[in-house]
């Protein structure tokens, strides 16, 4: 695996302490599990956070939790909400692949840009993904962050999303 070098790749210093908590709880296992997550550990990130469980029988990411500045974005409670509800239709298969890539691979992700577009709303940022698995191995969620600066009406330039991903 290489933790180490998806740390170092993360630049935002909240999104550094999220990921060394996710390695921290992962402890001697491949993959932590979401009841492994310390909110207590990560209280100043938790607005950035955010949280999918996958059901593996249905094919289906639903949302578990996320922080006030990642709800804002959508204007919607997460928690309860199926993915393919959250996003357009144009952007969901994309979304769907990557979440499914950290999840199933399982893989470490990192993306730095233009982290979102929501109606007349843009974020340029960084962003994290990281497996959740309850017994350790098989992956059930992804457990991500996400840093923003907000953006009312199209930018006048368009960075597009940079991704990195980092086997396990």
């Amino acid at each position: 695996m290489c933790f180490h070098d998806f740390l170092q790749s993360v630049v935002s210093p909240d999104l550094k302490h999220v990921a060394q908590h996710w390695e921290e709880v992962r402890g001697s296992r491949a993959v932590p599990g979401w009841g492994d997550i310390r909110p207590s550990q990560i209280a100043a990130q938790l607005p950035l956070i955010w949280v999918y469980k996958f059901d593996r029988d249905a094919n289906l990411f639903t949302g578990r939790l996320a922080g006030h500045h990642i709800e804002q974005i959508f204007g919607m409670s997460f928690r309860g909400t199926p993915m393919n509800e959250l996003y357009p239709p144009d952007d969901y298969p994309r979304l769907f692949e990557r979440a499914r890539r950290v999840t199933c691979e399982p893989a470490l992700y990192r993306s730095e840009g233009m982290v979102f577009r929501h109606v007349d709303h843009f974020g340029h940022g960084e962003r994290i993904m990281m497996p959740l698995a309850e017994d350790g191995v098989l992956g059930d969620g992804v457990f991500g962050a996400t840093v923003y600066q907000s953006v009312w009406g199209k930018p006048a330039f368009d960075i597009p999303e940079r991704e990195t991903w980092f086997p396990m």
